[in-house]
């Protein structure tokens, strides 16, 4: 059981500027197997212990469930500075520290609500057993190791359009994410004497399967280094006519770029930071410091030095500096309230010339400083009202949006019906070709109302609606609500697509009643 979201039924562009979030069409068509993002972190509850995490499934709703088909593993090397200045490298080591999370499929309970288990494989072969959505995890018996997984706020801030270079509300407002996560005694598991600074990646990979009738199965569907590899640096925008390339990018091998791609990579990485240079009309990189860059960001993995302080704020001061032709001070990283897109387009557009501010200034929730610090679920119903006063009475009005399969609206090609009364549902065809299905809940003439509910089409759950007429002054008053849970696209795009349906019909009935 592969777990999947609903597609995009909205008929809009969704933005693709979302750190690792949907980046690239296969994600897109799987979002259960799509690493959006990786943590390293000291655990503010212990500077003995560091934090790996890592997200899937961008805009999960509560049904979403791990997939029992895919292998979720966060991988560790030992780095080493090999250059500064524009011959700035980092040479990662042979031997690697894993952790891998795999799923089961969902288990019945008597209560009649199913629970998915899961089993977390260590790096010295200690398996680990826990239950997803546990808060306080489970932990080995020597205390060493200590693993979550579960349904999270999402806690990346994306409050720019990134193609436009202009701030914006948070995009991930209000959405979650499946987040796995271990942590580890750092002396024990890390040994640091033998070198501090680390080199990270998070990966999904395929389960070992049957032969396929035609082809071969990937070596892995997604993998994760440092924030916007793919999305911002791989697939700018500002280069127009560029071959998007991420697939191909997410089938590397982490830590292994494939010699005969690695030129065609590390060319679009230099392109791209050169456009993104000039997007304020000012020549910060110089040829030598571009190349400097992109053969950094080539070998695609997070910095964390375990022996120095990671905050909010030193998110990619590691490579930063050495590309500045400095000693790093900082222990890198990645916490959760980092505002890591700023910091990263602050470093590409201008070189930290000046900061860039996005348009929000915090995640739909803080991360808190407790295992396992990424904040609990957003599981607040949304709400989307519009409303328009026109100069007839209500029953007029009723007579012709009242019955459930009224064909008044502009956006709707054709509605089907199935059943009557309560219970009865509308299946709608959109005019750009979108299927969507709803049920009604109840209706009262009487009143000028009726309530209905999602039953698909709309990436949401929870998802109910109600209609109603009222007298207001000489006319009447029509009023759409409609209440939801994203689960499967992200709250905003939900939230366009109602307000535009709710805008564009209450706007037609103005303009036929007055």
């Amino acid at each position: 059981m592969r777990a999947s979201a609903s597609g995009d039924r909205s008929g809009l562009k969704r933005d693709t500027d979302m750190s690792d979030h949907i980046d690239g069409p296969r994600q897109i068509g799987d979002p259960a197997v799509d690493t959006t993002d990786l943590f390293l972190f000291r655990s503010p509850e212990n500077p003995a212990r560091t934090v790996f995490a890592a997200d899937v499934f961008p805009s999960a709703g509560a049904s979403a469930v791990f997939s029992d088909a895919a292998f979720h593993s966060i991988v560790a090397r030992r780095v080493t500075v090999a250059g500064l200045g524009d011959a700035a490298k980092f040479q990662a080591g042979d031997s690697e520290i894993r952790f891998t999370f795999r799923f089961d499929r969902l288990e019945a309970q008597p209560s009649g609500k199913a629970i998915q288990r899961g089993t977390c494989t260590l790096p010295d072969g200690q398996t680990l057993r826990f239950v997803v959505d546990d808060e306080k995890g489970a932990t080995t018996a020597d205390g060493t190791f200590r693993v979550f997984a579960g349904l999270r706020s999402d806690p990346f801030l994306l409050a720019w359009l990134v193609g436009e270079l202009k701030p914006f509300q948070n995009l991930l407002e209000h959405d979650n994410v499946l987040c796995f996560l271990v942590e580890f005694d750092t002396q024990r598991v890390l040994d640091p004497a033998q070198g501090s600074l680390f080199g990270v990646i998070a990966e999904t990979t395929p389960v070992p399967a049957a032969g396929a009738l035609v082809g071969h199965q990937v070596g892995r569907f997604d993998w994760v280094g440092r924030t916007e590899q793919t999305n911002v640096r791989l697939n700018n925008a500002g280069l127009k006519g560029a071959d998007d390339i991420r697939d191909l990018w997410n089938q590397q091998t982490p830590f292994a770029i494939s010699p005969e791609l690695a030129p065609m990579f590390r060319k679009r990485l230099y392109d791209s930071l050169q456009q993104y240079d000039m997007r304020d009309g000012k020549q910060d990189w110089t040829p030598a410091s571009l190349a400097a860059s992109a053969n950094v960001f080539l070998d695609d993995f997070m910095l964390i030095d375990v022996a120095k302080p990671t905050t909010d704020t030193s998110f990619m001061e590691i490579e930063k500096s050495t590309i500045n032709g400095r000693a790093y001070q900082t222990g890198g990283g990645r916490t959760v309230n980092a505002h890591d897109i700023d910091i990263l387009l602050t470093w590409i557009v201008n070189r930290d010339r000046e900061p860039l501010v996005g348009g929000a200034t915090r995640a739909t929730k803080l991360g808190t400083n407790t295992f396992p610090y990424l904040a609990s679920p957003n599981t607040e119903l949304q709400t989307v009202a519009e409303s328009v006063v026109v100069n007839v009475p209500p029953a007029k009005v009723w007579d012709l949006i009242g019955p459930f399969g009224a064909m008044w609206h502009p956006l709707i090609a054709q509605i089907r019906l199935t059943g009557t009364g309560v219970g009865q549902l509308r299946n709608i065809e959109t005019v750009d070709g979108k299927t969507i299905i709803e049920r009604l809940d109840s209706t009262d003439n009487a009143k000028h109302q009726y309530r209905y509910s999602g039953v698909s089409g709309m990436g949401a759950s929870n998802y109910t609606g109600i209609l109603e007429v009222a007298p207001k002054d000489s006319g009447s008053a029509v009023t759409w609500r409609v209440q939801y849970l994203s689960d499967g696209q992200p709250t905003l795009i939900i939230r366009t697509i109602v307000a535009t349906l709710q805008k564009v019909g209450l706007e037609s009935l103005k303009k036929r009643f007055g």
